[in-house]
């Protein structure tokens, strides 16, 4: 099982991020980012087969795949963002953090403009 994987992979990770903590802040900083690029690594394949099974169900359902894709980059952002806010928080740098949170807020609500306009061009053609 690959839980088990990825599970035993962060135990370790915490224990060398717990060790060098106090003495090294600067490599303890490191360890959680390299451990963060992995765990995300050894899912990776898994968000592929994610998004495509999104694809093929708007395909079959006849969808039109640039809100599709809109969607798909709006998960991106925001599992991008939340990884590098959280990994600056484990940094001691919530002022960062807290910005690469807001970024990310604003670039989900550039995306999703295109279609909430889709959405209120539909109620008002029903009205």
């Amino acid at each position: 099982m690959e839980i088990f994987k990825i599970v035993s992979f962060g135990l370790v990770a915490v224990f060398l991020f717990l060790l060098f903590k106090d003495k090294r802040s600067d490599l303890s900083v490191l360890i959680a980012l390299i451990a963060s690029i992995v765990i995300f690594l050894f899912i990776l394949d898994k968000i592929s087969m994610i998004f495509h099974f999104m694809q093929e169900i708007a395909v079959k359902a006849n969808i039109d795949t640039v809100y599709l894709n809109i969607v798909l980059k709006i998960i991106g952002i925001a599992f991008i963002s939340s990884l590098g806010s959280e990994v600056c928080k484990d940094a001691g740098a919530n002022t960062i953090a807290n910005k690469i949170e807001l970024s990310g807020k604003i670039l989900i609500l550039t995306l999703a403009i295109p279609i909430l306009m889709s959405l209120l061009d539909s109620i008002l053609k029903i009205m």
